[in-house]
């Protein structure tokens, strides 16, 4: 009787090994074998979700992701803290670029903290809680952006066109949020929370994902849901983009504000029932 010849079957270490040690040639192959070493249970869903980010960040710039210029919430030096305090309450931001609208230029940053010296001292100076501003390239890379926040431990920078105009503003979340998704916030619902909550009267908070028949209800409105199913479907067709956080659309006597949203989706939106007078079909700028 003649004995078997043929090698042994590699054991499943043995296996792995020799896939793991294969080097890829390109991006491409990297991806392919990261995808692979999912598909082998070698790593989660969210750790390959995080390394492809990374690798997006190393090919995205600055310009990609900014908050534009129209957008941004900013202060002005010449106003009365009485005047812009409110504003900042409302908007909630902990950082706001602060401009002087004669020289039409951002002069500073304001933290929002820095204004309980307001309150605390009489004779407090606006213009001596500022933090110096930095301002950086549309065409900055952003993992040399997110290297420069770590370093400098700063959160926010100024971003300049070609001529040395304001072009925008981006955060370090906003680029962090590129590796790992959607970071929580103060307008992150909690689990439990109801998808609509009333804020204040003809004011509510609205998860992205809140189905149009639902909305209707609640709040008196006349959507159709033949063509989208959820809230999110139908503001984001009405920009005709994915919107970023601030901006504003006003259609069949509501407005709609958005507070959260990522590169990839929309999740959460301040609706305001208008008054039939201030109802408008263009969107806020």
């Amino acid at each position: 009787m003649e004995s078997d010849s043929s090698p042994p079957k590699p054991s499943l270490l043995e296996r792995i090994s020799h896939w793991l040690m294969r080097e890829p040639e390109d991006r491409e192959q990297l991806i392919e074998l990261l995808h692979g070493a999912y598909e082998n249970s070698l790593m989660d869903a969210d750790a390959l979700a995080m390394i492809e980010g990374v690798l997006q960040v190393s090919e995205m710039r600055v310009g990609e992701i900014m908050i534009p210029r129209a957008q941004m919430d900013v202060i002005d030096i010449n106003d009365a803290p009485e005047v812009f305090i409110p504003y900042v309450i409302e908007t909630a931001h902990s950082r706001f670029p602060v401009i002087d609208k004669d020289r039409d230029d951002v002069i500073g940053i304001l933290l929002a903290k820095d204004l309980l010296r307001h309150y605390a001292e009489s004779d407090s100076d606006i213009r001596g809680m500022l933090r110096p501003a930095v301002f950086i390239p549309e065409s900055k890379r952003l993992n040399v952006l997110l290297k420069e926040f770590r370093s400098n431990r700063n959160h926010i920078a100024i971003v300049v066109d070609e001529y040395g105009g304001v072009a925008g503003l981006v955060t370090i979340e906003d680029v962090l949020e590129q590796i790992v998704g959607d970071i929580e916030d103060e307008y992150d619902f909690d689990e439990t929370e109801d998808n609509i909550i009333r804020e204040k009267e003809d004011v509510f908070r609205v998860k992205a994902g809140t189905e149009i028949d639902d909305f209707n209800q609640i709040l008196g409105a006349h959507f159709s849901d033949e063509e989208f199913d959820t809230v999110g479907g139908l503001v984001v067709s009405r920009f005709g983009h994915l919107p970023k956080r601030g901006e504003s659309v006003k259609f069949d006597g509501f407005q709609f504000s958005i507070l959260r949203a990522d590169s990839r989706r929309l999740h959460a939106v301040r609706v305001t029932r208008l008054p039939p007078e201030e109802d408008a079909q263009l969107p806020l700028v």
